[in-house]
């Protein structure tokens, strides 16, 4: 075993490789402003599309700097329990099944729930 340990160097620490001859990817500096004031700079690659707003570290939506803010998407209504259950059943179907299910309790065949 210890002739297949690592000597004199910290595992995860260090890297024996160098960035000699390494060409980066060509990137540029996108700065946002929060309304806050604080100032968000962000490299991205010069092929990516940049995002017009970009979540601050405080929470709000920053804007990119010399950009106008998007139109706000139309967003769909929250469906609620009764929108589900008509794509189920009509109306005419949840009346027949109240009525069964009060008869059902009514007669004492089905307890109360509390």
């Amino acid at each position: 075993m210890a002739d297949r340990s690592l000597r004199g160097m910290r595992i995860g620490a260090n890297s024996m490789e160098s960035e000699q001859g390494v060409e980066f990817a060509p990137r540029l500096q996108a700065q946002y402003d929060c309304p806050d004031g604080h100032t968000i700079i962000l490299p991205f690659s010069t092929e990516a599309d940049v995002p017009v707003v970009w979540e601050c570290r405080c929470g709000k939506e920053a804007l990119l700097r010399d950009a106008s803010k998007p139109e706000a998407k139309p967003g769909k209504p929250a469906r609620t329990h009764w929108d589900m259950l008509l794509e189920r059943r009509t109306v005419s179907e949840l009346e027949d099944l109240l009525a069964e299910r009060l008869e059902l309790l009514r007669a004492g065949k089905l307890r109360r729930s509390a």
